[in-house]
C-alpha cells in the first residue's frame, strides 16, 4: 500500500480491509490517492456522440468510447479547463460526469413516456441523464431540499435542455405522504458519508469523517428510501445508491426497507459489464444482512471510477404509510 494512504482515517481503513474480498485491499486503497481523468457523457437531447467526438479530436483532445456506456467517454489527451472553454461544453451538449455516477440511471433504466422520480436530485448528473435517455418524453420530476443545490440543479437541467424535467424544492420525505404509489421509476441517490470519493491529497474529501457521521447518514437513507418506495407505483422499480463503502449506510439500509416494508418488496439482481464489482455483503461485524442484500453491487475504486453501491429494488404490492 502507497505511504500517502495511511494519511486517511486509520478507522476508516480498517473498515475498509473488513469489507473488501480478500487481496482486494491494496489495490483498492492506492486508488484513494491517484487521481481520476476527465469524464464525460454527450447530452442526447442536443447532439449525437459521434459529432462530438469529432470536433474535439479538431482541437487536439483524444477521448476514448466508455464501451458499456453509450455517449460516455474518458479523456484521454486535454484537460477539465480545456474541455470546459469549449462551445460543445458552454451550449450543455456534454456533461462532465464520473463513470461510476452514470451507473444509477442505467440500473434505473428509464423508459420514454414514464413518469419518473428522482428524490433528490442535485446538482443534476443523474437528472438530465434520465431526462437524455427518455429521448425528452414523459415527466421527471426532480427534487432537493437544500436552496443552493437546488438552484445548481435548476441550472443544469435548462443547460442540458431537459424540457421534461419538473422541478421541486421540499424534503424529500414528504413524497411518500403525499404522492403514493404514483412515479413508475424512483432513483434514491441518497446523501451518505462519500467515502468513495475519499482523496489522500484532499483533505477536505475525508477531513469530515467519523463513525457518527456513518450513523448521522443513515437515519437520513431510511427516510429518505421509505419515501421513495411509498411514491412508487406498485410494479415500479426503485434503485438505491451511494459514493459509499459503509455497510451500515448500504446492505443495512436494504436490510431494514426488507424488514418494514417485508412482502411489499423485493430485491433484484444486477448485471454490469464491468470488471470492478463485488456482491453485497451478507455479514458485517456483529451483524448478518437479509441474504437479498447480496443481489446488490458495490463498485470498487479503479484506475477510472469512483467507489459506488447501488441496489435495483422492485414493489411488489402497494405499501401502507408508517
Amino acid at each position: 500500500m502507497k505511504s500517502e494512504i495511511k494519511i486517511l482515517p486509520p478507522e476508516f481503513l480498517e473498515r475498509l480491509r473488513g469489507i473488501l474480498p480478500p487481496g482486494k485491499y491494496d489495490a483498492v486503497a492506492n486508488t484513494f490517492s491517484d487521481p481520476k481523468p476527465t469524464t464525460f457523457r454527450v447530452n442526447s437531447l442536443k447532439t449525437v456522440p459521434g459529432k462530438i467526438q469529432e470536433t474535439l479530436e479538431q482541437h487536439s483532445f483524444r477521448i476514448e468510447k466508455v464501451p458499456w456506456c453509450h455517449g460516455a467517454f474518458v479523456l484521454k489527451a486535454g484537460d477539465l479547463r480545456m474541455l470546459q472553454a469549449m462551445d460543445c461544453y458552454r451550449s450543455g451538449e456534454i456533461y462532465v460526469q464520473s463513470l461510476s455516477s452514470m451507473i444509477p440511471a442505467l440500473v434505473l433504466d428509464p423508459q420514454p413516456g414514464e413518469t419518473i422520480l428522482d428524490l433528490t436530485a442535485a446538482p443534476g448528473s443523474k437528472t438530465t441523464q434520465i431526462a437524455a435517455m427518455m429521448k425528452g418524453l414523459g415527466r421527471i420530476v426532480a427534487n432537493d431540499n437544500h436552496r443552493t443545490r437546488f438552484f445548481r440543479l435548476k441550472a443544469n437541467v435548462e443547460m442540458q435542455g431537459a424540457t421534461n424535467v419538473e422541478l421541486s424544492l421540499r424534503y424529500g420525505e414528504a413524497f411518500g405522504r403525499r404522492q403514493p404509489d404514483t412515479f413508475d421509476r424512483v432513483l434514491v441517490d441518497a446523501p451518505c458519508s462519500a467515502e468513495g470519493r475519499f482523496d489522500a491529497c484532499e483533505p477536505a474529501s475525508y477531513r469530515y469523517w467519523k463513525p457518527a457521521k456513518v450513523k448521522e447518514m443513515v437515519r437520513k437513507q431510511k427516510v429518505l428510501l421509505a419515501s421513495g418506495i411509498h411514491a412508487l407505483k406498485p410494479g415500479g422499480v426503485l434503485v438505491y445508491a451511494t459514493c459509499t463503502f459503509a455497510p451500515e449506510e448500504n446492505e443495512g439500509v436494504l436490510d431494514w426497507a426488507l424488514g418494514k416494508f417485508e412482502e411489499k418488496i423485493s430485491i433484484e439482481k444486477i448485471d454490469l459489464p464491468v470488471p470492478n464489482v463485488m456482491t453485497g455483503i451478507r455479514q458485517w461485524r456483529d451483524t448478518t444482512f437479509h441474504p437479498f442484500v447480496r443481489l446488490a453491487v458495490r463498485i470498487l475504486p479503479d484506475s477510472v471510477m469512483e467507489g459506488f453501491f447501488v441496489a435495483k429494488i422492485r414493489k411488489t404490492q402497494v405499501g401502507s404509510e408508517g
